[in-house]
């Protein structure tokens, strides 16, 4: 199958794009960065050490909290004269992580989105509806540069506004939605509510940013009548969205291999964990210039997916992103993911996708209680009748017990953006 966007390239291709690439970032980085040299030589390492794509491990580690420390230009690696954009995460505590862009990593940036929307099997003929953040966020300008770079319509609404959303899908009639899983959620059941399910013409959407479960997902691509849904990755320190998306055969996360390196290590040792084990993703980026990316820790927890994948596309995989490894809560000394309590509830069909998670401390102990939504179809009664059960799964699977509250459709707080599934109440107490 031939693309326009995304090269067909060998293991070897590959290889030889990631060294010379890697030789380049830490030439260019030594000469250009003060804290990139300053840690280079901290490490003992200089630009011509690195001979072999393993000489990545002699390079120092970066993380959020340098970006925060160096603000508001930290990594920078070009005269500011060079910088056309700057974009800045999300963040809510104390400084953002600003990054900058030069020309040509927009560029970059926007042949790399092209590649998503390619692969998510979009033509020329496609709508967009992009539905997520504009403004200091990569979201927006992500999802609308790749669009237009791909030659798709885009229909630029950002988040919320459910009253021009739902406008855009029955008057313009998007065939392609672009959100975060909870937005597309929030979308299916008022297309639901509305009776609009026979007035809009969407076949497929692009969504990220937060984890999320099959039951989710099953939930918005039923009651938003798709064919396919595609997983997108992608982050503000590595250009934005876009670094990578799922195929059509839903087997992994296709990223973009020639353009940045991804270790998976292990996030307490920092060493390799063994092929197709969870560990940190950890980014290396090979062409960047204004904001170049040296063995960031992503926090982001996943894993390589081996073997060749059925779609035809030879760039490699990984696995969903599972969960972050600063997202773990500990409760009563067991480590735990929000993403596994997610996964307990996909053995109930009579409850939602939806889930909260409530911490807090009474007489010196520590408690938890998890509330669920039962489905629209579902007998609120029947639904009542499962808190034990859900308590006894948790109980077996996470080793922990939990007060488990089941509430009616659409008792729990919706959000356009990242739904926040835990609420730790214990520093309060």
């Amino acid at each position: 199958m031939s693309h326009r966007f995304i090269p067909d390239l060998t293991e070897g291709q590959i290889a030889d794009k990631q060294l010379a690439g890697l030789k380049w970032t830490a030439r260019h980085v030594y000469d250009n960065s003060p804290f990139y040299r300053s840690r280079m030589m901290a490490q003992d390492v200089a630009p011509e050490d690195i001979r072999t794509l393993d000489d990545i491990q002699k390079l120092p580690f970066t993380t959020a909290d340098d970006l925060k420390d160096g603000y508001p230009m930290p990594l920078l690696s070009v005269p500011e004269s060079d910088v056309v954009r700057i974009h800045g995460s999300s963040g809510t505590t104390g400084k953002r992580k600003i990054l900058a862009y030069t020309q040509n990593d927009i560029d970059t940036w926007k042949d790399m989105f092209a590649r998503c929307y390619e692969l998510a099997g979009l033509t020329v003929d496609d709508r967009v509806q992009i539905c997520v953040g504009y403004g200091l966020w990569t979201a927006g300008a992500g999802f609308q540069l790749g669009c237009e770079r791909f030659g798709a319509m885009a229909l630029p609404v950002g988040p919320g506004l459910l009253e021009i959303q739902l406008q855009m899908l029955t008057d313009l009639k998007s065939t392609c939605l672009c959100s975060t899983a909870s937005m597309a959620l929030l979308m299916g059941e008022e297309v639901q509510k509305q009776g609009l399910a026979d007035k809009i013409a969407l076949k497929r959407a692009i969504f990220g940013a937060e984890t999320h479960t099959p039951k989710m997902r099953r939930q918005f691509e039923e009651a938003l009548g798709l064919e396919h849904s595609f997983d997108i990755i992608g982050m503000t320190e590595l250009y934005g969205p876009g670094t990578g998306l799922e195929c059509e055969a839903h087997d992994g996360i296709h990223f973009w291999s020639d353009i940045y390196i991804l270790e998976i290590l292990d996030p307490k040792t920092l060493k390799p964990v063994a092929p197709g084990e969870v560990g940190e993703m950890v980014v290396t980026t090979l062409s960047k210039e204004a904001s170049p990316l040296v063995r960031y820790r992503t926090r982001d927890l996943t894993r390589l997916i081996p073997g060749e994948c059925a779609c035809g596309v030879k760039m490699p995989r990984i696995d969903k992103i599972m969960g972050r490894s600063d997202d773990m809560f500990i409760f009563r000394g067991v480590n735990i993911y929000p993403g596994q309590i997610g996964s307990v509830l996909e053995g109930f069909p009579d409850l939602s996708a939806e889930y909260q998670i409530s911490l807090n401390r009474r007489d010196g102990l520590d408690h938890m209680s998890v509330s669920v939504e039962c489905t629209p179809g579902a007998s609120h009664e029947e639904c009542t009748n499962l808190t034990n059960a859900v308590a006894n799964e948790i109980r077996k699977h996470i080793l922990v017990r939990s007060e488990v509250k089941i509430l009616g459709p659409g008792e729990l707080p919706r959000s356009f953006a990242k739904t926040k599934r835990v609420h730790d109440e214990r520093a309060d107490d």
